[in-house]
């Protein structure tokens, strides 16, 4: 392992979004485990989130800001979670206030940081970072692939016309994409009204600064994307490019806490003969959606579990919806449903589960590479549409079951998708174990992951050197 030589001090700001955050924690612990000094930018409220990683590493040290107020986002709130997706733009604008007291922290150090490393949400950030003098690193928590097409969009943005197919014929295997399965973010710019018309000029000047940043580092591995990573590095014109994932099989843990229950009920059943069910931290399903899916998975027969989320009044007002009245009873010894948080990596990684039934979200892609599991996509909003893509067209290690955040699946057609998922020949899940193989070995000493964690700690060590 390349350990720092100076123990050079690097300032890292997460975007508070849970599949943001935890990847790049993952991360900043593997540059602490290699000698760089770290302090972490974070809220009041988002301090929790950060304590397993302080109490393993006490050497790191925080940075805490109030979250500057805004018009939309409500007093208290300082998560994307609390928001749905649409709070990303409202918390991008509110972040970027953050700059001069960064500035005046950054100019009163008396060991200032010698870069940032920031989240590719806050692009804004590599703006800050020329003011103070230092170089900004983007930490990209998509995949190469998504981000190679959200750098095409915004570098065009004015040429996208909104409704239509956007065919990216310079990107690898050229790829098309409708309207809806493009970023959100990049919906709203070129839909919008001039009211969001400077919030929304943020975004887009923070995606286009992405690209000037000195490095950028991926949670993918070199084996899933190296077509996607060698084009974004032709287009950056240098290598300073580095993937270094799945982070997370980086990292020691002991098994997720409060897992007994689940793990009891896996136990009892043959190896790969359980589908699981999960959408993410941020994804509500509406009630016909919520009705839809459990008669699919009443009907298909299977033994699965299905993570379903707690939900408030006004969510319930607004359309969301539980498991139907019953359907607990009526699947009773071969259904498990979880009410709340799941102990997902423990349930992916348990022998009896052999198909995931997810939004691919990328975190939740990567963790079922890592476990070596059949991917079912039902994929809703942001880069899933592409995660899907790479999964099921470009690595075979998956298939669609259903697509769009408001699409109601016809529950026999979902039922007969499921239990096809479940057949142990099928060519996916043989893919799929030869990708976690590929995964497994990116992290070993000698991997490409374990590669370029290397390099990176070298890049950001010649960064004293140079300041001296």
């Amino acid at each position: 392992m390349s350990s720092s030589k100076n123990g050079v001090h690097i300032l890292v700001f997460p975007f508070p979004a849970q599949g943001h955050m935890l990847p790049l924690f993952d991360l900043t612990q593997q540059l602490a485990l290699r000698g760089l000094t770290i302090t972490i930018l974070i809220t009041p409220k988002n301090l929790p989130i950060l304590n397993p990683l302080l109490s393993s590493n006490p050497s790191i040290q925080t940075l805490i800001f109030p979250f500057p107020p805004d018009p939309l986002i409500p007093p208290g709130v300082e998560h994307v979670e609390d928001l749905g997706n649409r709070g990303n733009i409202p918390i991008i604008t509110a972040l970027s206030r953050l700059q001069e007291p960064i500035i005046h922290w950054f100019k009163s150090h008396s060991n200032p940081p010698v870069a940032i490393l920031s989240d590719f949400f806050l692009g804004w950030t590599y703006h800050l970072a020329q003011q103070i003098g230092i170089p900004r690193v983007t930490f990209y928590s998509s995949p190469a692939f998504s981000i190679d097409i959200y750098a095409h969009l915004w570098r065009n943005a004015d040429a996208v016309k909104p409704g239509e197919e956007i065919k990216f014929h310079d990107l690898p295997r050229a790829p098309s994409f409708a309207w809806y399965q493009i970023s959100s973010l990049f919906r709203r710019y070129r839909e919008s009204d001039c009211n969001d018309r400077a919030r929304l000029e943020l975004v887009k000047d923070s995606f286009v600064a992405n690209r000037l940043s000195s490095a950028s580092i991926y949670n993918t591995f070199e084996e899933l994307e190296d077509d996607f990573l060698d084009y974004f590095r032709k287009k950056l014109g240098h290598s300073r490019v580095y993937a270094v994932g799945p982070l997370y099989m980086m990292i020691a843990r002991s098994n997720d806490a409060n897992d007994e229950d689940v793990i009891s009920w896996l136990d009892q059943w043959d190896d790969e003969s359980v589908l699981y069910v999960c959408f993410g931290s941020q994804k509500l399903l509406k009630k016909a959606q919520m009705e839809a899916l459990a008669m699919g998975l009443e009907k298909s027969g299977v033994r699965f579990i299905w993570v379903v989320k707690p939900l408030t009044a006004q969510q319930v007002e607004d359309g969301y919806g539980f498991a139907p009245d019953g359907f607990e009873d009526r699947v009773k010894g071969r259904g498990f449903v979880i009410q709340g948080w799941a102990p997902q990596k423990s349930i992916l990684s348990h022998r009896a589960v052999g198909c995931f039934l997810s939004h691919c979200g990328w975190n939740s892609t990567l963790e079922a590479i890592a476990a070596g599991a059949m991917i079912l996509g039902w994929p809703m909003e942001a880069d899933q549409f592409v995660n899907a893509r790479l999964l099921v067209e470009y690595k075979g290690v998956a298939a669609i079951a259903c697509e769009g955040g408001d699409t109601v699946p016809d529950s026999d057609e979902l039922a007969r998708k499921i239990t096809e998922s479940m057949h142990e020949d099928r060519i996916e899940r043989v893919r799929a174990k030869e990708l976690r193989n590929k995964a497994l070995e990116a992290i070993k000493v000698g991997g490409s992951s374990h590669g370029g964690l290397d390099e990176l700690v070298q890049e950001l060590d010649q960064l004293k050197v140079k300041k001296v």
